[in-house]
């Protein structure tokens, strides 16, 4: 990788995470009516939203915490708040975005759950519970034994990687599922490129740069927190 160190790069990020949110944003409001809760396709417009803010940017935003070079040193309870609460942050802007998603298809009569693209997102969901869940149990509770955190801790590592791999995956495919279904009358055919084509293609692009980038910060040997031997495992 590039020899750049890390508050540039997470600043380049940060502002990737939040092109991400805009570009969703103003796909929604120009393209598709803007937003709503009357179970018309305006209530849909919230499911991309949530689900790029939440499983996307806020998540890669907390798998990013221990990268930081100011955990590093001092305490690490504030950090582990901090940690999960952005992750709890970005698992409630996911659990809102299903909901409008369910809402719009109960309220139109459109099934639920056939689709490859639910199928993936629904499971990355639960993952994410279940991730959010066993960190919680094993880092945040001061009863969870030294050893617990030590045999959890690359699991939970390994699971936050795969999470937002699949996170970005199930965003992108639901990007391409939307236009498919809705650019499909007249001179706005999907395969004619129109420019909401050329918009929601590009979205999904970044999403999925911001996504491999949040990855190989993850993976870079330099930007890991230092072992502690000592504390590593302790609340303090």
């Amino acid at each position: 990788m590039l020899d750049i160190s890390f508050p540039p790069f997470c600043a380049f990020l940060g502002s990737l995470g939040l092109l991400c949110v805009a570009l969703v944003g103003a796909w929604c409001q120009h393209w598709r009516g803007g937003f709503s809760l009357d179970g018309g396709s305006r209530t849909f417009n919230w499911h991309p939203v949530l689900m790029v803010t939440g499983l996307v940017v806020l998540y890669g935003a907390a798998a990013l915490v221990y990268r930081v070079p100011n955990t590093w040193n001092g305490p690490k309870l504030p950090w582990k708040l901090l940690h999960g609460g952005l992750a709890l942050g970005a698992f409630v802007l996911t659990v809102l975005g299903l909901a409008a998603v369910f809402h719009f298809h109960n309220s139109n009569g459109t099934p639920n759950m056939y689709s490859l693209h639910s199928w993936m997102g629904l499971g990355t969901i639960l993952l994410f519970s279940c991730q959010w869940a066993a960190g919680f149990g094993a880092f945040l509770l001061p009863w969870a034994p030294a050893w617990l955190r030590q045999l959890y801790k690359p699991i939970h590592v390994f699971f936050g990687s795969t999470i937002l791999m699949l996170s970005v995956a199930s965003c992108v495919s639901g990007i391409n599922e939307k236009l498919f279904f809705s650019l499909k009358n007249g001179t706005t055919q999907y395969k004619l490129l129109p420019a909401e084509a050329v918009f929601a293609n590009t979205l999904g692009i970044l999403i999925l740069l911001f996504g491999v980038l949040v990855v190989g910060a993850l993976a870079r040997p330099s930007w890991k927190r230092p072992d502690s031997n000592s504390l590593d495992s302790r609340q303090l």
